[in-house]
């Protein structure tokens, strides 16, 4: 019996030990796509100023979409072809006397964009504010995927785990300022179930927060911190990841279905964590009979968890495809729940032998740290070449009275073709 004993507590050590390389899985919805826009408008931008601006405009634009794709960007890149773009764009939309009055150039051009979860049939919109939220929503996007990527390497770095968490937030905070500050002036309003639909746009920040919690999280446990502090946090996350799952309730199964399953397993997956390191609390205290009921419903969320995944890769529709429950991330935390229990059992059994509650013990818990929110965002400056000599410059009145350029309703734009982000099957993200 005292080897059985002394075995196990090598295996917990093990454990303990093991779960500074901690991992993450995320899912993701696809970018979106956007057609081509050539920014010519011939006979309109009547200088060489105004003709460079249309240009820079046109290049800036497509060497943005480039680095969406490109699986060599990085942050500084993305932000440096960002702000020349949108610095740029601000000319169609900002009124250079900081007067009230709209831009003469915000409905001069046509712009297309597909959704993440509605397939490529574009919405179009002949207004620049469409094309500022438009691309702003994809470089929001950008940074999620970015940090899925680099979560799923192996043996990644602290300063990459802190890239990381500094994308989510980053990435919080753009679709919080397009929420707040410009999806409200289109013109056009939001059809229900878009990209910039309040709820959407809601469910992908409140993600955000859950999954760079996740980070948060797994510093703490590398750290060593109080099991208290760890319970605290896993709830915050679960309960982050169960509201974002409300928020997309009433959409449309068909495109939703698939992230909110996700949102489902994450939302188990940390109460089952929550209760885990609650229990480890518990049986500090010499609670061992609520700690084992704690550990036990830990399991049982681990349990809903584990068929959820099931489910989520069973799911047809737009987002990652995976298989979560062979994920690393998912594995470790079975072994970590199943290795406490049976120290709590074996404990209760050798010193406390308390009392099993019929009930589990209610979650009340509360994190005064490492709560994460949203990076404040804003839109760059009006980029310097647009002086009132050059907005003076483009004539309207010249503008061609037939508008050929105008979009069809059902043409389709071709998708981006992303970067491959599976993260391999025993990848982990590893804060060390």
């Amino acid at each position: 019996m005292l080897m059985l004993y002394m075995f196990s507590e090598i295996e917990i050590w093990r454990e303990q030990h093991y779960r500074r390389k901690m991992t993450h899985w995320f899912h993701r919805n696809p970018l979106k796509a956007t057609a081509p826009v050539s920014f010519n408008f011939y006979g309109v931008a009547t200088t060489p100023a105004a003709t460079k601006v249309c240009n820079d405009l046109r290049l800036s634009r497509s060497r943005l979409l480039e680095l969406f794709t490109d699986s060599s960007c990085n942050p500084e890149m993305m932000k440096n072809a960002t702000d020349l773009y949108f610095s740029l764009l601000q000319g169609f939309i900002l009124s250079l006397d900081d007067s009230s009055q709209e831009c003469k150039l915000r409905y001069i051009q046509n712009f297309k964009w597909t959704d993440t979860l509605q397939g490529q049939v574009p919405n179009a919109q002949q207004d620049a504010v469409f094309e500022l939220v438009s691309m702003g929503f994809n470089v929001a996007l950008w940074y999620t995927k970015y940090a899925s990527r680099l979560a799923g390497k192996e043996d990644i770095t602290e300063d990459e785990a802190k890239d990381v968490h500094r994308s989510l937030k980053i990435a919080a905070g753009i679709f919080k300022h397009l929420k707040e500050s410009h999806i409200p002036k289109l013109i056009t309003p939001v059809e229900k179930g878009r990209d910039l639909e309040a709820r959407l746009i809601d469910s992908y920040i409140i993600q955000c927060q859950a999954e760079a919690q996740e980070v948060t999280i797994a510093r703490a446990i590398e750290l060593k911190h109080n099991p208290g502090l760890i319970a605290a946090l896993a709830y915050e996350t679960a309960n982050f990841y169960q509201k974002a799952d409300q928020t997309l309730a009433t959409l449309d199964p068909t495109y939703a279905g698939k992230w909110r399953k996700y949102l489902n397993l994450k939302t188990c997956f940390y109460m089952a964590y929550a209760y885990c390191y609650h229990g480890q609390t518990l049986l500090a205290s010499d609670k061992c009979g609520e700690a084992i009921r704690s550990l036990q419903e830990s399991e049982k969320f681990f349990a809903k968890a584990e068929a959820l995944c099931k489910e989520y890769g069973e799911t047809k529709g737009p987002g990652t495809t995976a298989k979560p429950s062979g994920h690393l991330f998912f594995r470790k935390l079975g072994s970590l729940i199943k290795n406490t229990l049976e120290k709590c059992q074996r404990e209760n059994g050798f010193i406390y032998f308390q009392k099993v509650p019929a009930e589990a013990p209610q979650l009340e818990l509360k994190a005064n740290y490492g709560l994460v929110e949203p990076v404040p965002f804003e839109f760059p400056a009006l980029n310097a070449h647009w002086t009132p000599e050059t907005l003076a410059a483009f004539d309207l009145t010249k503008r061609p009275k037939d508008d050929t350029a105008k979009p069809k309703p059902d043409e389709e734009v071709k998708p981006l073709k992303e970067p491959d982000i599976k993260p391999q099957k025993d990848s982990g993200c590893q804060i060390s």
